[in-house]
């Protein structure tokens, strides 16, 4: 029988099939677009989204058949997907790279930052619920009056799928959750200020599973009570789709967010408030995660900019370039929310430095790729991981990037067979939570496969390694003049607070 699982990202909405072996048979892919109804925004129609996943499911359903063992989701993470009491959506869902609550985010200040990161491990920053809600309540207050529950996408989907209203603790995670305890935590939502939304924390999905309803049947090709399991959402999933399991090992998400984790046994809360800690629904695994606020979308901007039609057009291009880029230099910190990893600042601004007439389309290119790459080293760093291999993921994962991340990095990287990880780690989830395996670690073991290792090329390692303490300086000097930055696009109508 077959498995349907669903990996709703921010930009497209996936739909994978897997045979009875595990076997990936069909994918279904739809766009979603983002709305900027203002300059920071970024917001989505609830309802577009889940007509998204019907379509998704339905060009499935439509060959397979309506009878599946079990749907499985898995979705983008933070942001806000408010719904009143009989389920729908109150307004659209604000997303996670979001900036309007960046003003919130910069009077809570360090001390509301480290604290909360002393609570749960987890930083805030403008595009998390906990300012979103803020935010909603100082500057459109019935939203929140009209809200019965605070949703992640997943939970939308969720809902949509079962008429439950629920959370799984790795949304729940940031910025609410105890991690100790696996509940809601009071003293983070008193830290907060949100002792009024308390109310709007819905119940945590302990078994991960529902029915599916009639009507969602109907809509999906599938037939009723057809289990559905609300995996973690997509970053932990595709750490899972990826096959880190464990301790130590590091996983790299090369999505609209450049995501780094790794792997940790247990959750820490010393060290720099930056990023967020995971209950990552994988057997006993936490992940210590550092996402940016813009990552592969950094990517289809230039690649549109320079004339191109594709990313992978601009991915060939870069490699017309010698490494380095003859000298140009690329800061990818392009979101309006500012940057939240490798460091936070929400007025990190970015683009190019040294551009000459001496420069081609294709330095340009391989400046904007060896920024994204950068990233992923500063990250590593910060989160102290020293493992030799890297797993590898996502819709930029190609090989041209792929070898630049490892000599970058220095380390081997190592990228799964079939593209979709993301719903291969909901595929993971929901084997266990219908019994069919034991545990995460069974389950990668039956049916992760991952491709031959690139390795670093040792002279390109060194040549990085030099480059890397002028361009950190260059960087510092670039965020330390982002409020006249933020001033001067306000003062022209380019942001608005």
């Amino acid at each position: 029988m077959a498995v349907i699982c669903v990996d709703a990202g921010t930009s497209v909405v996936k739909a994978v099939a897997y045979s009875d072996s595990g076997k990936e048979t069909m994918v279904a892919e739809i766009r979603v677009g983002i709305a900027r109804p203002k300059p920071g925004w970024a917001e989505q129609d609830m309802n577009t989204v889940w007509a998204a996943v019907v379509k998704a499911v339905r060009q499935l359903t439509d060959v397979i058949g309506a009878s599946v063992d079990f749907i499985a989701t898995t979705s983008q993470g933070d942001g806000l997907w408010l719904v009143d009491s009989d389920g729908q959506p109150v307004g659209p869902a604000i997303l996670w790279n979001d900036a309007r609550a960046r003003s919130v985010v910069t009077k809570w200040g360090t001390a509301v930052s480290e604290e909360a990161f002393r609570l749960n491990g987890s930083a805030p920053f403008s595009g998390s619920a906990a300012a979103l809600l803020t935010w909603l309540k100082q500057n459109k207050p019935s939203r929140i009056d009209d809200a019965a529950a605070a949703l992640s996408c997943n939970g939308w989907l969720f809902s949509r799928m079962t008429g439950q209203i629920a959370i799984d603790c790795s949304d729940a995670s940031n910025p609410f959750l105890d991690m100790v305890n696996g509940e809601w935590s009071d003293e983070l939502v008193a830290l907060y200020g949100l002792g009024w939304a308390r109310r709007l924390l819905p119940p945590l999905l302990d078994d991960r599973t529902g029915t599916l309803s009639p009507t969602a049947a109907e809509s999906l090709g599938l037939a009723p009570a057809t289990t559905v399991v609300m995996a973690p959402y997509d970053v932990a999933a595709t750490a899972a789709g990826c096959g880190v399991t464990a301790s130590g090992q590091a996983n790299v998400i090369l999505g609209t967010s450049i995501c780094t984790q790794v792997g940790v046994d247990h959750p820490t809360f010393d060290g720099a408030p930056i990023g967020t800690t995971l209950v990552s629904g994988i057997d006993d695994l936490y992940l210590r995660v550092l996402p940016t606020s813009a990552g592969g979308d950094v990517a289809t901007l230039i690649t549109k900019l320079v004339g191109l039609g594709t990313v992978s057009e601009l991915l060939e291009l870069a490699s017309h370039s010698p490494p380095g880029a003859k000298g140009l230099l690329f800061l990818p910190h392009l979101s309006p929310a500012g940057e939240r990893a490798p460091f936070v600042n929400p007025y990190a601004w970015g683009g190019f430095i040294g551009l000459s007439l001496e420069h081609t389309q294709a330095d340009m290119a391989r400046s904007v790729l060896e920024g994204l790459s950068y990233v992923v080293s500063d990250c590593l760093q910060a989160l102290e991981n020293t493992t030799t291999t890297l797993h590898v993921a996502g819709g930029g994962a190609s090989p041209i990037w792929l070898q630049l991340i490892s000599d970058i990095t220095g380390r081997s990287i190592l990228a799964n067979v079939d593209r979709q990880s993301g719903a291969r780690g909901a595929f993971l989830a929901g084997l266990v939570a219908t019994g069919k395996v034991s545990s995460f670690v069974e389950g990668a073991e039956q049916h992760v496969v991952h491709t031959d290792l690139i390795h670093p090329n040792q002279n390109r390692v060194d040549l990085y390694k030099n480059l890397c303490q002028p361009r950190a300086d260059l960087c510092v000097l670039m965020q330390q003049n982002g409020a006249q930055i933020a001033e001067f696009r306000e003062a022209v109508g380019g942001f608005d607070d």
